[in-house]
């Protein structure tokens, strides 16, 4: 089993708790879903980055989904490459999710970069992700890739072959830029929201601060080669639940279909 590793910090600890935040984020929000390829996601604590990170998961239509790859930055351990989580179950507070074992090894097999390393998956990064992705999907397996030192063109070929397939869903994790005052913070993240709108990797490299950049770049060049778009939805920071607008982090949600 895939343990917990930050419930009761980054999320919370109880069922019942994640069930009435989800509940609280989604109260104004219209029950449309619609078929999309893929979403970019925050991952800090819910009081700071879960409505953003929710109003993304409402949108998606999981009815034909039946596998759901999250890909984020390793923040504890240093890695060459990437590992895949190689467990048969993944543990959260409301309910255990199966893995996918099967297509994770077929992966780890197929991509020179993929590896098993089990302290990486102590990672806050993917973990929150998952009691989003086991309150709207719950039926879905799970395939948890966490990455160190990459190029993202390695990842271009993985992300492409698990876009073409329509079983798949694919999540990529990333928080933007950290620590600089309300101002600063807006005037950086604005480079990367308008890189993302319009798929364009090279302006992420003028400016964005992200810690998921690696995924980022290669699930956009991804997406545009498979003549997919890309749309912002959702940006704010931690001073809009904090009021502390001297050190704040940004956040956004990005739909791909």
């Amino acid at each position: 089993m895939r343990k917990m590793s930050v419930a009761g910090q980054f999320y919370p600890l109880e069922c019942s708790e994640i069930k009435r935040y989800i509940e609280v984020f989604s109260q104004e929000l219209k029950p449309e879903k619609e078929e999309y390829r893929a979403i970019i996601s925050p991952h800090a604590g819910y009081v700071y980055s879960g409505f953003t990170a929710n109003l993304a998961y409402s949108k998606i239509d999981f009815s034909k989904i039946k596998r759901v790859l999250v890909i984020g930055p390793s923040h504890r351990v240093y890695l060459k490459g990437a590992s895949i989580a190689l467990y048969a179950t993944y543990e959260t507070p409301c309910a255990d999710m199966k893995v996918d074992k099967r297509y994770s090894e077929y992966l780890k097999n197929r991509y020179e970069f993929l590896d098993f390393q089990q302290s990486a998956h102590a990672e806050h990064s993917t973990e929150t992700q998952v009691p989003f992705i086991e309150f709207y999907a719950p039926h879905v397996n799970l395939v948890e890739v966490v990455y160190g030192e990459l190029n993202y063109k390695d990842l271009l070929p993985l992300m492409e072959e698990v876009l073409k397939n329509e079983e798949n869903f694919l999540v990529i994790s990333t928080d933007l830029s950290h620590f600089y005052d309300l101002n600063q913070a807006n005037t950086i993240d604005s480079i990367c929201l308008k890189a993302v709108n319009e798929m364009n990797i090279l302006d992420l490299d003028k400016g964005c601060e992200a810690c998921g950049m690696i995924g980022v770049k290669a699930v956009l060049q991804a997406s545009k080669n498979l003549d997919l778009k890309s749309k912002v939805i959702d940006y704010r920071t931690s001073a809009d639940a904090s009021n502390d607008k001297s050190r704040v982090v940004g956040y956004m949600s990005a739909l791909i279909s």
